[in-house]
């Protein structure tokens, strides 16, 4: 029953290490740990999504799938690798140009443990969540049944490329670069409608099924449903909330350099005439 488990645990470590030390000795990459490490615990969430993006489209035209509740014993392993991984980075993170002056390495290893918990708290609590509470629901809980809704839920990975290959982009700098500005774009979409419109859209699909207008289904099926979305949900607005400020932030800066610009034009205009 648990091979999936198993396949999880061996593969998303495995990977990990294969990618970091192919990046460090190949001839003509020979990149330092540092890099090493942040870039193929990026990558990862990528491969994984690549599965999870696949699984919900033939729900789209049958309710069930051998797929769903395989997956969902394969990923876990994930969750709890990407703990240690997101650790991993956040160790090495400094290390990379540029931060030198804030290297990690000079830390004990208690004090680097703080610090990565005090900055990346919700997101290791949103993975322990995914295993300890999601997984039995999943598994076993749910005996079989609600497959288009663990579809929909799968759904959201569909963003985490775009959201990691943008965390790598800022990290070496790369914001003013084309590829920075269409992820961001790609991201903003994809984050907004597969993870704060998914939860909406499958209220609306239960009220279709069930005959009950929107409106209805909140109060139409269990509270720990409802307890349960509003307990995924949540932090999925908070991210928004961050990706928005960012895109914001980003939108600003390029309206005062357009705006700084010209005034430097009109001054030299003005010099120029008198």
């Amino acid at each position: 029953m648990f091979h999936a488990l198993v396949a999880g645990t061996i593969v998303f470590p495995g990977l990990f290490l294969l990618s970091k030390n192919g990046l460090k000795w190949l001839p003509g990459l020979r990149w330092e740990e540092a890099d090493a490490v942040i870039v193929s615990a990026s990558y990862l969430p990528g491969l994984l999504c690549l599965l999870a993006a696949y699984i919900p489209l033939p729900l789209f035209t049958s309710c069930r799938h051998w797929l769903t509740s395989n997956y969902t014993q394969f990923a876990v392993p994930y969750f709890i690798y990407d703990i240690y991984a997101m650790f991993l980075c956040h160790w090495h993170r400094y290390q990379v140009k540029g931060h030198e002056s804030r290297c990690v390495e000079t830390q004990t290893l208690h004090t680097a443990i703080r610090a990565y918990l005090h900055k990346e708290l919700l997101m290791v609590i949103h993975h322990l969540f995914m295993v300890l509470v999601c997984f039995p629901v999943s598994v076993l809980w749910r005996q079989g049944k609600g497959d288009f809704f663990l579809g929909c839920m799968l759904m959201a990975e569909l963003s985490t490329p775009f959201v990691c290959l943008g965390k790598v982009l800022i990290l070496y700098k790369q914001q003013h670069t084309l590829l920075h500005k269409v992820n961001g774009m790609a991201m903003l979409v994809t984050f907004f409608f597969c993870r704060i419109l998914l939860f909406p859209y499958m209220y609306w699909v239960y009220g279709q099924y069930a005959g009950l207008p929107f409106y209805r289904v909140p109060f139409s099926i269990p509270a720990e449903y409802n307890l349960g979305s509003a307990i995924l949900m949540a932090p999925q607005i908070y991210w928004f909330g961050l990706i928005c400020r960012g895109a914001f932030r980003v939108f600003r800066a390029r309206g005062n350099t357009k705006e700084q610009v010209l005034r430097n034009g009109h001054r030299m205009d003005t010099q120029e005439l008198d």
